[in-house]
């Protein structure tokens, strides 16, 4: 996976280092902070986008992400994208959560799904729902899910 800051800086190393690099960078200088991470998509013509970002919180200080950025031809129905995004997610989430607890960094992961069931993404919830929650992670969901439906939507 090629991952880079919102500048369009390459990360140079593997995810998890550059991570934990970030998180000690911050710590020294005083920093608490939370990590999020979220997916979105937009489907043009036969292709699918993906934008996964991690998204670091400071506290009372902002923030800064990481961004992924992958395309896939897949024919995927709503439902079907909506469990894509989150597994994204939570594949990334998986991939860090030791960094993460060594670290005592909370984490949460935000998936671009509607909780108001007039909106078709609402169809995934509570598989969605439910498998962030059964792999341990802390869940949000629309509105508050902000890594995926603002700060991933900005990226795709």
């Amino acid at each position: 996976m090629l991952w880079r800051k919102f500048n369009g800086e390459k990360i140079r190393m593997p995810i998890i280092k550059a991570v934990e690099e970030a998180i000690r960078y911050e710590s020294e200088e005083g920093n608490k902070l939370k990590v999020c991470i979220g997916t979105d998509s937009q489907v043009r013509g036969k292709i699918t986008e993906f934008a996964t970002v991690i998204v670091f919180l400071r506290e009372k200080k902002g923030g800064f992400m990481y961004i992924n950025n992958e395309k896939s031809t897949a024919k995927l129905s709503i439902k079907e994208r909506m469990l894509e995004e989150v597994s994204r997610s939570v594949q990334i989430a998986y991939s860090l959560c030791d960094l993460l607890d060594a670290y005592d960094v909370d984490l949460e992961v935000h998936a671009d799904i509607n909780t108001n069931p007039n909106f078709h993404s609402n169809t995934a919830l509570k598989e969605a729902m439910g498998y962030i929650l059964g792999m341990g992670f802390a869940f949000k969901a629309k509105p508050e899910a902000f890594a995926s439906s603002s700060c991933a939507n900005k990226v795709v």
